[in-house]
């Protein structure tokens, strides 16, 4: 993938605009392991049936809620309206996906529909002819484009061409409060780096964490990195890392960057074991709403889960969210956001003609529909559609949804996040450096060194 093309999917300057997370890891494309992988998916390849019977098209989703649901409910909707092009939709946990996909991919055995969250993975897809150019597609359907967030299209675009569909819901990474626990200690919400680091001490005595982070699924640790780096050298510093510049990794912000947040793991900011703490289960989740931590850096679709899982706690006035804090002296806009601009659908370039043409047509008439968006906002998201600010102000989460909306729509900069910006392999050695400076077991001029070794790769 090209440092441009690389570029163009990383960052766009906003203005009625918004995100939503989830990213690919490591590139698992061995033949050997695809017909055990594609056994246990219940599907038998392009085009082929899956969950869904004998299936026209096949979609793979993940599992979870609100999310699995509603995703249902737009498949089984569309199916009973178009029996002659049905959807077969087969479920995988989020990491469980990552590695299926690409196993199915190589092996010229994946689904229709090729479910993703477009950036530097998209663009490996594209240089190896494995999905579609939609670029006419979406010119003779303009009413598709057109009531989409024009940002989220930035992840979906290669080469000036467009290969994936992006839909669902924007989502940023954002600071949550537990109120109770600030309340207890008398401490105010940080909007600072200083005030976030005093805070520490206060919950280490009062018997509580500081911070929820599910270690385990690196990513977590990763939106960490995301915001420093952005709030104190600006959003040209992964811009340049995106693009490849020579050493671009070695510059003094990502050097100030690196040594806060070890400072903030020596300090004991993080829940005790959050390297075994997953982020799949919600186990970090659940550790702010039952008391455990007072704070965590997570993503917006967080707001829905938790609702799900803990109602009383989103409801009943005990959940409090906001920006990540500036750091004193940091060139970064405070406006910036970080995360993305939504998920996306692609199509496999080696399904049948008639499956392609079901999916497509799902594409147009079956995924953001106005009971999926409204199903969205019911469960705390702000869908990437224009026009529907009446609806989030009638939502019982209005305060959430407007909180949002503004932060994704007002950011002078919103990155995409790291791993979904960045080629697989890259993104791979990311992860697991992240993961080794998190626990301690390298410094930052070592993870430094490392990254710039993986730039144009």
């Amino acid at each position: 993938m090209s440092s441009s093309t690389r570029s163009q999917a990383l960052t766009s300057t906003t203005t009625a605009r918004g995100t939503s997370r989830r990213q690919f890891l490591s590139m698992v494309a061995l033949a050997p392991v695809a017909g055990s992988v594609l056994a246990a998916c219940g599907t038998s390849g392009p085009g082929g049936s899956g969950s869904g019977g004998d299936a026209v098209a096949t979609e793979w989703y993940l599992s979870g809620e609100p999310s699995e649901s509603i995703t249902t409910d737009a498949v089984d909707a569309f199916n009973k309206a178009n029996p002659d092009q049905t959807i077969g939709l087969t479920f995988f946990q989020n990491d469980a996906y990552k590695t299926k996909i690409k196993t199915a991919i190589g092996a010229g055995q994946a689904p229709t529909i090729i479910y993703g969250w477009g950036g530097g993975t998209l663009g490996s897809y594209v240089q190896a002819g494995q999905v579609d150019d939609l670029t006419g597609w979406f010119d003779q359907n303009p009413a598709v484009k057109d009531r989409l967030f024009p940002s989220s299209f930035g992840p979906a675009t290669v080469d000036g061409k467009l290969y994936a569909l992006p839909n669902e819901t924007v989502t940023p990474i954002v600071m949550y409060y537990n109120d109770e626990l600030f309340e207890k200690v008398g401490a105010s919400k940080p909007t600072t780096w200083d005030e976030l680091l005093a805070l520490v001490p206060v919950f280490r005595d009062a018997g509580v964490a500081p911070l929820s982070l599910g270690g385990q699924s690196r990513w977590t640790s990763m939106m960490w990195l995301e915001y420093l780096f952005d709030r104190i050298g600006g959003a040209e510093v992964f811009q340049n890392i995106a693009a490849a510049q020579p050493d671009a990794w070695n510059t003094p912000a990502a050097v100030d960057a690196l040594t806060k947040v070890q400072e903030l793991v020596r300090a004991g900011g993080f829940v005790d074991g959050f390297e075994s703490v997953t982020a799949d289960s919600n186990a970090d989740q659940a550790l702010l709403y039952t008391g455990r931590a007072a704070m965590m850096l997570h993503g917006a679709w967080c707001y829905g889960a938790m609702k799900n899982d803990a109602p009383d706690f989103v409801t009943g006035g005990k959940l409090s969210f906001g920006a990540f804090p500036t750091v004193t002296g940091g060139a970064g806009d405070p406006s910036n956001a970080v995360g993305n601009p939504g998920q996306y659908m692609s199509i496999f370039s080696q399904a049948s003609q008639e499956a392609k043409d079901a999916a497509l047509a799902f594409f147009a008439d079956g995924i953001m529909t106005d009971d999926v968006i409204q199903a969205y906002i019911d469960n705390g998201q702000v869908p990437i559609v224009t026009g529907i600010e009446d609806e989030l102000a009638a939502s019982d989460d209005a305060e959430w949804l407007d909180f949002v909306y503004q932060l994704a729509s007002k950011a002078a900069v919103f990155t995409q996040s790291w791993d979904q910006a960045l080629s697989p392999s890259t993104a791979e050695a990311l992860l697991t450096n992240i993961e080794q400076l998190f626990a301690l077991s390298i410094d930052p001029q070592t993870f430094i060194s490392n990254m710039n070794a993986t730039l144009g790769k």
